[in-house]
């Protein structure tokens, strides 16, 4: 039997929280934030675990609320950018869901944490240099995990509601394959 999370990943930017938030309501199903969960969990945010323990201590953070919040089925779960990429967080979330990585291009990434202010300056993982070319080399860097998502949606041109609708047309159609196998 295939899991029935909905669990979408990607980099930063592509719309994972905000398409989980209109999937929840579309379907009725518990939407979660991973990134949020840890933030509850710690009591302070991502980019002060980053700074006061460092990316090993969040990662692991991570990996343990990716755990617990897979259990019982029937979420939507949206991962953190740098989740998937984790060896043991990406196995746990293929084993518990089917995995959506939605894409974007390093440019409307860019323009979408620049537009209006500098939340780049709060993204930790892009601090230090041009934020543009940091983000070319994440997404080379993060590349191979990505594509061990079930499935890819593109993010580029398309609103939030596009993309729920797409993520949820390949849900479908992949759980009524798979109970016809």
């Amino acid at each position: 039997m295939i899991p029935d999370n909905i669990i979408l990943v990607g980099f930063m930017a592509t719309g994972k929280s905000h398409v989980g938030r209109i999937i929840s309501r579309l379907t009725g199903r518990r939407m979660t934030d991973l990134d949020e969960e840890i933030v509850r969990r710690a009591r302070k945010p991502i980019h002060q675990i980053f700074s006061d323990e460092g990316e090993i201590v969040f990662r692991a953070m991570e990996r343990h609320a990716a755990m617990t919040l897979c259990e019982g089925g029937n979420k939507v779960i949206a991962a953190g950018g740098g989740a998937f990429v984790q060896e043991l967080t990406r196995q746990v979330l293929l084993e518990n869901g089917i995995v959506f990585c939605l894409t974007a291009t390093s440019e409307t990434i860019h323009y979408r944490i620049t537009r209006g202010s500098p939340s780049a300056a709060v993204r930790p993982m892009l601090a230090g240099g041009d934020p543009l070319e940091r983000i070319r080399d994440l997404l080379d860097e993060r590349a191979p995990a990505y594509a061990q998502a079930h499935h890819a949606v593109a993010t580029d041109d398309r609103t939030p509601e596009q993309v729920a609708d797409e993520v949820l047309r390949i849900f479908e159609t992949t759980v009524t394959a798979t109970a016809q196998a």
